[in-house]
């Protein structure tokens, strides 16, 4: 490997742009190149941010541009041809969460890198976040006993479903938070869920043109024991403070932690039109340097390429959580409960 690691991007989007500013901020890191689609979409990233090469073929980029590694950043239902053939070329692969969207879809990635020998990791950044990390620290320590219960909440305005995400009507809700909410649960009871009962409803976001579920409640069940309740849901009003609504509760047999992550005193921001909480948690800058929990884990898997240490996400990790967002999906539908096929 160079002395740099070189990175190139599929999907030039907003969240692209993030991965090329955290990348281009690395010490030992740079932009190889960005591919995109949409004709001219990849080569404005490109003369915005001073990326030597883009492309509107990705096979083409993992030929010809001479990177190491790939980031993902594309709709969660178009990851898996993408990341295949990125494996086919001897990448290494960053993949944006979930893994992927089917059954299938997870095998053969997860085939695809162990037969070409790359290491591939997916952004599920939560495990990053200061207060996650410092809760899960004192479950390690024994200091709550043994995990008990455990609740989660993680929605977001509607906002992001209506105007956010173009392509919201072609995942869920459960893909997009709801493997946060899933990964986050599975790394701190260290399990994999057994059952799963969930049930949802729709009809707010179809009124306003989008076709997906509204909403998610999830009971799981780990194979230990443990026992989680999970909500998922982008109809929060519009008006709320925060993008995100997130609250947290871990209950040990010898202690609790209790998380509010919603809100914070830190900063307020009032105009005559609006009160809004400017983010200085999970994505941010200062003086330009990318800062945020959400930059960490990308920046960590820079790290971990150039160190050759694991992974903080295994792949094993990433497919399991896929899995058991699948049978989640068949659990509202079916409205019984579901054991979970890994």
């Amino acid at each position: 490997m160079n002395s740099k690691l070189k990175m190139a991007i599929v999907g030039a989007g907003i969240w692209g742009e993030n991965h090329a500013k955290i990348y281009q901020a690395h010490p030992f890191c740079e932009v190889a190149a960005v591919c995109d689609e949409k004709p001219g979409k990849a080569k404005n990233m490109a003369d915005k941010l001073g990326i030597p090469r883009s492309y509107e073929n990705y096979e083409e980029m993992f030929r010809d541009s001479g990177c190491d590694a790939v980031a993902i950043v594309t709709p969660d239902f178009a990851h898996a041809r993408i990341a295949i053939k990125a494996a086919e070329h001897k990448k290494h692969v960053l993949v944006e969460k979930p893994l992927a969207t089917t059954r299938e879809d997870v095998y053969a990635m997860v085939e695809a890198f162990e037969k070409h020998r790359v290491r591939a990791m997916v952004d599920l950044h939560n495990r990053w976040s200061p207060a996650f990390n410092v809760a899960h620290q004192s479950v390690e320590r024994g200091e709550l006993g043994t995990p008990y219960q455990a609740y989660m909440r993680l929605n977001d305005i509607k906002w992001v479903a209506t105007d956010m995400l173009p392509w919201a009507a072609r995942s869920s809700i459960l893909w997009f938070l709801g493997s946060h909410s899933l990964d986050t649960l599975r790394w701190f009871f260290n399990d994999d869920v057994k059952r799963v009962y969930s049930v949802s409803r729709e009809g707010i976001l179809k009124g306003k043109g989008v076709d997906t579920v509204d909403v998610y409640l999830t009971t799981l069940e780990f194979n230990n024991g443990g026992i989680a309740q999970m909500e998922n849901g982008w109809i929060t009003p519009d008006a709320n403070p925060c993008v995100n609504d997130i609250k947290f509760n871990i209950l040990g047999d010898k202690g609790m932690i209790s998380l509010d992550l919603s809100h914070h005193n830190l900063i307020q921001k009032y105009t005559d039109e609006k009160v809004t909480v400017p983010d200085v948690v999970v994505q941010h800058s200062v003086f330009g340097f990318p800062k945020g929990f959400a930059f960490e884990s990308i920046r960590s898997f820079v790290d971990c390429i150039l160190s050759g240490e694991e992974f903080k996400v295994s792949i094993r990790d990433a497919a399991n959580t896929s899995l058991a967002i699948l049978a989640i999906m068949e659990s509202a539908k079916t409205r019984s409960p579901v054991e979970v096929r890994y």
